[in-house]
């Protein structure tokens, strides 16, 4: 069975690694903690997978010869940006197929980013497998071209030219709101009729960081129009500014605010399906781009990373992730609710994949136009 560690979000450093080959010893409170965690992780993923074993009885993604190669390996180990909620139940069902260990670290996409730089200076790998959205971000040298044949699968923008990373999940950017304190058929059709919402004032949200959307904007409409339309939404509607994208979902869910600029559709079905009152529409131009994977180029384990690669783009995972509302990048999984794809047809979407200088001047330009001005 999997072990996983948990990287404290203010420390960035772990604070929480329950397997039997953690270094050192554990006080007995410290100890019964860490065991109930692992006992709820593993109640969660056993109780999330009992349909997927009798679902799946043969896992087309595994390439034999690859297996063959990686059970002398034994296990790998996954950095991973996904609650451990959503990503143990999942890598079971990798576990379960293969018979290799999983060690599952969980911490923010900053927080891994930096913690595998310090290790690539260190000359210390001890990763095998990214999973978030910043693996784009990572210099190239330090993922491995990788062409996992579950790839052939994806929808185009989810492939990255130099196969370094492949998409796991979209992210579309577009408005949400509540369903009981906003009427459906009174929604602003483009951003322009949003700003001039002026009974809205008080009652936004965004979140406190949204480089791509605002990339998308400037892309569409030019910077200067971009700036124009910008500074009317925040001055007229006065967006308050929440720190996470899942925070603002839960926020707009449960009644603290009618609606949200924009936010990511998967959570805000993520937040619809748990019995919140919360939805989405669609306002062009419409930013998208994804959670993705990648593998390092000196993995510890690299016949298992390069299997869990392409699991992870498989059918079965894919499928298995729309449990939670995420969105698949394979045209043949049916989103979790159906159709939820329909309302981007035809829409002006735009793939946006920032790093180095263009993030710096898209988070630069967002700091001065949204939280510059709402403080």
């Amino acid at each position: 069975m999997y072990s996983w560690e948990h990287i404290a979000p203010h420390r960035g450093r772990a604070m929480l690694k329950p397997t039997a080959s953690t270094r050192g010893s554990l006080c007995g409170a410290a100890m019964m903690v860490a065991a109930a965690l692992v006992f709820s992780t593993r109640a969660i993923a056993a109780d999330s997978n009992a349909a997927d074993r009798s679902a799946n009885p043969a896992s087309s993604w595994i390439d034999p010869s690859l297996l063959a190669a990686a059970k002398p390996e034994g296990t790998m180990v996954v950095y991973s940006a996904i609650n451990e909620q959503e990503g143990l139940p999942s890598w079971q069902l990798f576990e379960q197929a293969t018979g290799l260990k999983v060690q599952y670290v969980r911490g923010s996409d900053a927080q891994l980013v930096s913690r595998i730089l310090i290790e690539s200076r260190s000359d210390k790998p001890t990763w095998d497998i990214l999973s978030s959205t910043a693996v784009h971000k990572l210099p190239q040298q330090l993922l491995a071209e990788i062409e996992p044949s579950e790839a052939v699968h994806l929808i185009p923008a989810a492939r990255d030219p130099n196969r370094r990373w492949y998409g796991t999940g979209a992210n579309y950017d577009v408005p949400s709101f509540n369903t009981k304190l906003v009427n459906p058929a009174n929604l602003p059709e483009t951003y322009e009729e949003l700003a001039g919402r002026s009974d809205w004032e008080g009652h936004v949200a965004n979140n406190e960081t949204d480089a791509e959307w605002l990339a998308a904007l400037v892309s569409f409409f030019g910077e200067a129009k971009a700036r124009a339309l910008v500074g009317k939404l925040v001055t007229n509607l006065k967006p308050a500014l929440i720190s996470g994208h899942l925070q603002v979902a839960r926020a707009v869910g449960g009644g603290e605010y009618w609606a949200s600029l924009n936010n990511y559709v998967s959570l805000t079905l993520n937040v619809k399906l748990s019995g919140a009152p919360i939805d989405f529409w669609t306002i062009e131009p419409i930013a998208l781009f994804f959670h993705e994977v990648g593998v390092d180029a000196r993995a510890p384990h690299p016949n298992a990373a390069r299997l869990a690669a392409n699991f992870v783009l498989s059918q079965e995972a894919q499928r298995k992730s729309t449990t939670w509302g995420r969105l698949p990048v394979r045209p043949d999984v049916e989103t979790n609710p159906p159709g939820v794809l329909d309302a981007f047809r035809g829409k002006k979407v735009i793939p946006i994949t920032l790093s180095g200088d263009a993030e710096k001047k898209a988070d630069g330009l967002y700091k001065e136009l949204v939280a510059g001005r709402t403080r």
